[in-house]
């Protein structure tokens, strides 16, 4: 039986919330998840509270959580190498998660940075990460399509993932960022991409409106990922590319998928289901 690895992301649900969401209220609901047995929880963001003022208190909840009973590791996301320098001094993250993208429009939205500038930045975070015994998560958003107008096709996708992978890029997450990916693309990169590349771990951030779920992760676990992304309900989004339709992919719909193929993501549903229900709390009051 194939082992999913599901990294669940509430950094993602919350950071576009524009209400403030009580540190408290965040550890609640993160201390939950980290019961349940997601691979990897991306639990917040080392970045410029002007830029993203929800996760201004990421070191603080980071601070409160327990992790003395769970088996799931912690991800940051961060956007430059003062953030990647701040979360590298927390012992307890795992991973420094930066999203590089191969739209030039999308970048400077994202980061404020051109494409080459992005590049020498993911290099010293990952000399950063290599000194402080982490590893990173290069998010190639934009990865299924472009809405901005800049060039974009399956070539130029393999062109940065060659570029990535002799950076030292060791796991991949191919992101969608505003829904804009099909089933053939989905299928066509990854099944040739994880052949390609077996040195590096491939993974899905799949944007979805709620029609379209299935035929993404479908299409994707066919072509061999086995690490998908996700947020309960579907709650979040990128808030630099909004879109009401497009929302995260839902947990629990990557849950039923995998259970219905037999394929093992380690998640305890018991769990999982006080953690649907602590979603619900948070997501209808903070929205």
């Amino acid at each position: 039986m194939a082992q999913i690895k599901i990294i669940e992301c509430p950094r993602d649900a919350m950071q576009g919330i524009k209400e403030f969401i009580p540190t408290e209220k965040k550890v609640q609901y993160i201390q939950s998840l980290l019961r349940c047995g997601f691979d990897t929880i991306d639990f917040g963001s080392f970045v410029s509270p002007k830029a993203i003022p929800q996760m201004a208190d990421t070191a603080e909840v980071l601070s409160r959580l327990d992790l003395s009973r769970t088996q799931s590791k912690l991800l940051a996301i961060v956007a430059n190498t003062r953030g990647a320098e701040n979360a590298s001094q927390h012992p307890e993250i795992q991973y420094l998660g930066y999203p590089f993208s191969i739209s030039e429009n999308f970048q400077m939205r994202n980061t404020h940075k051109t494409i080459a500038e992005s590049v020498e930045t993911l290099q010293e975070i990952l000399n950063i990460a290599d000194a402080s015994g982490k590893e990173v998560v290069a998010y190639l958003s934009m990865g299924f399509g472009n809405p901005y107008g800049d060039p974009w096709n399956v070539e130029i996708v393999g062109e940065w993932t060659e570029k990535l992978s002799g950076m030292g890029v060791k796991i991949l997450s191919l992101s969608d960022t505003i829904g804009s990916s099909t089933p053939e693309v989905i299928e066509y990169l990854f099944s040739n991409l994880i052949p390609k590349y077996p040195k590096i771990e491939f993974g899905a951030h799949l944007h979805t409106t709620p029609t379209k779920w299935f035929e993404k992760v479908d299409a994707a676990a066919r072509s061999g990922c086995t690490r998908f992304d996700g947020a309960i309900q579907g709650f979040g989004g990128c808030p630099m590319a909004k879109d009401e339709l497009t929302g995260n992919m839902p947990t629990e719909k990557l849950l039923s998928y995998f259970t219905s193929k037999k394929m093992d993501t380690n998640v305890k549903m018991m769990s999982f289901e006080a953690s649907h229900n602590e979603a619900t709390k948070i997501f209808s009051v903070y929205h």
